[in-house]
């Protein structure tokens, strides 16, 4: 699987959101957009404490994991992550990511997701600031910015995540780090392009792609808008 280094300006990378998907009809969702030239699958896993909403465990990880070849973007909004990561490492995840806010242990935990064979990736919320990352950012692969408050699918991009995704983008670059920056909320064809610009390597967009009327004509849009 291609990872961004240090200077890399590879093509931007999709990572529509199964949240947004019709999951009476999930194998066809995931072709579509399979088809379109989707770089990720990103699973969004919530658990009804750490955010206000519940979706599905690692029994549907594996399930669809049969359908697509894609990476899987495991994305955990739950607390206590640390007991769930390898089931579902186990159940098919290329990349597990985790709150900053949900561990208390996030150097151990982005630790137990190496070891157990996948990418490792932490969120922050939009209230968090990337200060805290300092000491844990050298250890991580990605780094999820949430441009909207984690839970629900659907919201408005919060304004203010514009000047954070170029703040994380100028301390990798000057840290010479080799992360992955992931942007998660609100994404749509009228802010993709601010997005990239702002240094985001990886958009997930799930009404942004899933709500539109052509989701794999929106998917090749953001190729041109957000070619590098």
């Amino acid at each position: 699987m291609a990872v961004n280094r240090v200077g890399d300006r590879r093509a931007f990378r999709v990572a529509p959101s199964l949240l947004s998907a019709d999951f009476a009809e999930i194998r066809a969702q995931i072709e579509l957009v399979e088809r379109a030239g989707a770089d990720y699958l990103h699973i969004d896993v919530m658990d009804g404490r750490f955010v206000p909403n519940i979706t599905w465990g690692p029994k549907i990880v594996k399930d669809m994991r049969r359908l697509s070849p894609l990476p899987f973007d495991v994305h955990l909004m739950i607390v206590e992550p640390e007991r769930y990561v390898d089931d579902f490492i186990a159940a098919g995840a290329n990349i597990v990511t985790v709150h900053w806010e949900a561990t208390v242990h996030a150097h151990r935990l982005v630790q137990q997701i190496k070891a157990s064979g996948a990418r490792a990736g932490l969120s922050v919320n939009p209230a968090t600031s990337l200060s805290v990352l300092d000491e844990i950012l050298p250890y991580v692969d990605l780094l999820l910015v949430m441009s909207v408050n984690p839970g629900f699918g659907g919201q408005s991009y919060i304004p203010t995540s514009t000047a954070k995704i170029a703040e994380a983008r100028r301390t990798i670059n000057t840290r010479a780090l080799d992360v992955e920056i992931e942007v998660d909320g609100g994404v749509h064809l009228d802010n993709v392009a601010d997005v990239a610009r702002a240094g985001a390597d990886t958009v997930v967009m799930g009404a942004g792609i899933y709500g539109t009327k052509d989701p794999a004509a929106t998917i090749r849009r953001v190729r041109e808008l957000c070619a590098r």
